[in-house]
């Protein structure tokens, strides 16, 4: 079989364009499509360079499926090839968010509205204890990795313990656990299993790094500095616009914090977003928050991309623009939003590349790796029944549980576990049983 041919910027663009559309199924289903796209059909990069990609993305906070695209798109057609593929990622979401975030506040209480979010909540809440046994499956190898999920679980729901604490300690006791023993928690970063070959890839396991990748410290400072300039002229921009207590600014501030303390993926970055965005801010509701990943899980892009309903709905709460521009204050916070968000990842993929490509075939930092998945395990479960417990009893324990939809959650985990359906007809025939339910009663 022969190699690949070179493969121009602009069939790469018509592919990052397409995977930004297509990306549904949360980091697991947008990791598969890329490894069947790119190592499998069209062979752009290998499986052993392709999983070594992954595996520091999945060290870093921010979405790991955003930022291995824009790892695999830098190291393809140097920074503009990984900006490119990166934001091609995310756009689509970003756009289709702010028009479903629209119809939900304009229309959401109209009954075929209100019916289908009550369908498909139920749903969200099984979809996140999916997640966590989906994770749990592969990361809990042992009693250490199930002793640290239960730590985890335990800190943050009993002592509301900060996650970046959670994984700082997780990461240390994997890093010190793989000293003393390490066939214990060098367990990789799971989402690989057995090296495949499917024939030559343009970026193959003996590809010298090509020259834009090779490590140097002036260009690690340049990229830092045009990340730091980036972030400068844009929390500068509202600071003289709108003043420190100003929504957007505030907006700015908080998702830098987001984007920079919280790992493991959108699943555990909601519950720190809760805490300020609902509780903080008030910016939006608990009940909307919920709602806002009922569509961030219909829509293709990271899951993340909830924070861009968060800054819809805020903005357009907080009236930013003013009263006469709702929708057009809105779609400024969700934008700044996801900018504050989203910034420090290209930052990190294109500092920190040329540090990977360097240790490719001698990673170190799959001990830590496992640690803090193990970690993540425990705060997933948590948000699971954060999650049951708004969506069952809606009005708080004093009030009256929701046996309709208690049920609706028995019913798709039933359809997750036994029968593996998809997420998207799992939440089209959820939202259908809670829109018949509304009109019905």
């Amino acid at each position: 079989m022969n190699r690949p041919d070179p493969v121009s910027f602009t069939e790469a663009l018509r592919f990052w364009l397409k995977l930004g559309c297509i990306s549904f199924g949360g980091p697991a289903g947008q990791i598969a499509i890329m490894h069947t796209e790119l190592v499998e059909r069209r062979r752009w990069i290998s499986e052993n360079r392709f999983l070594h990609a992954l595996n520091y993305c999945m060290l870093l906070p921010g979405p790991e499926a955003q930022q291995l695209a824009t790892y695999i798109g830098w190291l393809m057609h140097r920074s503009w090839g990984g900006i490119v593929a990166g934001a091609l990622f995310v756009l689509p979401s970003l756009f289709i968010l702010i028009a479903l975030s629209w119809i939900y506040l304009v229309f959401g209480d109209v009954p075929v509205v209100a019916g289908l979010f009550y369908g498909i909540k139920p749903a969200v809440t099984a979809l996140v204890l999916h997640a966590a046994h989906r994770i749990g499956t592969r990361a809990l190898k042992n009693r250490w990795m199930w002793g640290i999920a239960a730590a985890s679980f335990v800190a943050i729901f009993a002592f509301d313990t900060p996650f970046p604490a959670i994984v700082a300690a997780a990461g240390l006791i994997g890093w010190l656990g793989s000293k003393r023993w390490p066939m214990v928690f060098a367990l990789g970063g799971g989402h690989g299993g057995p090296i495949k070959g499917y024939g030559p890839a343009l970026i193959d396991d003996d590809t010298p790094t090509p020259d834009h990748a090779q490590f140097n410290y002036g260009r690690l400072v340049r990229v830092l500095a045009v990340g730091l300039v980036l972030w400068l002229l844009g929390m500068g921009a509202l600071l003289v616009w709108q003043g420190w207590d100003a929504t957007l600014t505030q907006m700015g501030w908080f998702f830098t914090k987001a984007a920079l303390l919280t790992f493991g993926g959108a699943y555990a970055v909601l519950p720190y977003v809760y805490q300020g965005a609902v509780e903080t801010f008030q910016w939006l509701s608990g009940p909307q928050m919920i709602d806002g990943l009922a569509l961030g899980e219909t829509t293709p892009g990271p899951l993340i991309m909830v924070v861009a309903f968060v800054g819809f709905v805020g903005g357009w709460n907080q009236a930013v623009l003013g009263p006469d521009a709702l929708f057009a204050g809105a779609a400024l916070a969700a934008t700044v939003v996801t900018f504050f968000t989203f910034l420090p990842s290209f930052v990190f993929i294109l500092a920190g590349g040329p540090l990977v490509e360097a240790t490719h075939g001698k990673l170190g930092f799959t001990a830590p790796l496992s640690a803090i998945t193990a970690a993540v395990v425990g705060v997933i479960l948590n948000l699971a029944l954060f999650f049951a417990y708004h969506v069952w009893w809606p009005q708080g324990f004093e009030g009256a549980f929701d046996a309709v939809s208690a049920a609706i959650t028995v019913a798709a985990a039933v359809a997750l576990f036994r029968f593996k359906t998809g997420v998207l007809p799992l939440l089209g025939v959820c939202a259908a049983a809670g829109l018949a339910f509304t009109l019905l009663r």
